[in-house]
């Protein structure tokens, strides 16, 4: 007795699950290289200064927009609660608070918040610039 001969299948390869293997290194890639980037507040538009130096300390960042908003890190803040939210943050020892303020801000807005960060204990004050 003789099987009838089956018909020989044709090979292919599949390439949907190579597509969906490389989508998910793609993904991996984008959200992995989103924390690489440090948020240091809102974009504003720095002065320029020939003597700005890069301060290479862990450091907490006040932000002044042209349109009058105050941000501690990322955090919407206003003036008078700025030194008590600054004091949580900071260790004992005290540390780095870098004004980000737009060149639009009023000076006498700048010396309120300079004037709030002096009232906390051991902080040191430094104002970021663009280098020429």
């Amino acid at each position: 007795m003789q099987l009838p001969e089956e018909p020989e299948s044709r090979y292919e390869i599949n390439i949907v699950p190579m597509i969906d293997v490389i989508f998910a290194v793609l993904a991996f890639f984008i959200l992995s290289s989103l924390f690489l980037v440090r948020g240091e507040g809102l974009p504003v538009d720095l002065p320029t200064a020939a003597t700005a130096t890069p301060q290479a300390t862990e450091r907490l960042t006040v932000t002044l927009t042209a349109a009058g908003e105050l941000q501690l890190d990322e955090t919407p803040v206003t003036v008078t609660a700025l030194s008590d939210a600054v004091a949580e943050r900071l260790p004992d020892a005290g540390g780095l608070v870098v004004i980000n303020a737009d060149t639009q801000v009023p000076h006498g807005q700048v010396i309120a918040v300079m004037d709030q960060l002096r009232r906390v204990s051991g902080v040191r004050i430094a104002i970021a610039t663009e280098p020429e």
